[in-house]
Parts: C-alpha cells; structure tokens; sequence
C-alpha cells in the first residue's frame, strides 16, 4: 500500500471509531456528551479558523497553527498511524504543544472568544494547552 492508502484506511478507521463512540453515547442516555464528542473536531477546526484572522494572534502562531495542520493532513507521521494507539498519540503530542505555544502567545481569553463548542470541550482544550480552566470564566 502507498503512503496515501495508508491514510485514507488510517481516516476511515478513526471517523469509524468517532462514529461508534457518539453512537453509544446516544445509546446509554448520554446526548449532551455525544453531542459535545460528536461536535469536538469541527468545533477546533471553526477555533483555528478564527484564531487565523485574528490580529491579536502573533505571525508566529499563525505559522504553527498551519504547520500543525498540515501535520495533521499528512500521512507520514513521527509515528505512523496504522501503529494501534501511539500513532495517534503523537498527533494530540504535537496538537497540544502548538496549542500551548497558541495559548501562552495570544492568551486563554481569545481561544474562550473563539471556541464555537460547549464549555466542556473549551475546558478540555485549555486543559490540554496547560491552562487552569476557571468555571467561572466564560
């Protein structure tokens, strides 16, 4: 298999299991988590659009919100995907570095002006980028 088959049997297999941790979250009662499971990627996807056309984010983090896709987007990794857990551990390794260089440069208050999804996920995000989550802020 090439490079690119590999990817796409590697993307497939993931919007699989995506789709089959929604659906038993629906299944058990759970709809507000599966609705904030399900929503998770667009909603970062939606974030680092915005967080783009931001003034207040720096030239420096806008080049490594790029490059992070653009890892994201290739099928060659650090560690390849196919490889059960650790190649998809790498991706959210280097997703959660930009996004604490993301955080530390432009600051929690823009990506909590930004994030489109449940306080929830904002949580989990800002949780991920190292920053104390305050339940009190907005």
């Amino acid at each position: 298999m090439t490079a690119w088959q590999w990817g796409l049997v590697t993307l497939g297999a993931l919007l699989l299991i995506y789709a089959i941790v929604v659906g038993t979250l629906v299944a058990i009662g759970r709809r507000a988590q599966a609705r904030a499971v399900g929503g998770f990627v667009p909603d970062c996807i939606v974030l680092v659009r915005r967080l783009l056309s931001d003034p207040r984010v720096s030239r420096r983090s806008r080049i490594l919100l790029i490059a992070l896709a653009a890892y994201l987007a290739m099928p060659i990794d650090l560690v390849p995907d196919f490889i059960p857990v650790a190649g998809q551990l790498d991706d959210v390794i280097v997703a959660g570095l930009v996004l604490r260089a993301v955080v530390r440069g432009a600051g929690a208050d823009v990506i909590r002006e930004h994030w489109p999804g449940p306080r929830s996920s904002l949580d989990v995000v800002l949780r991920v980028a190292g920053c104390a989550t305050d339940r009190a802020a907005a």
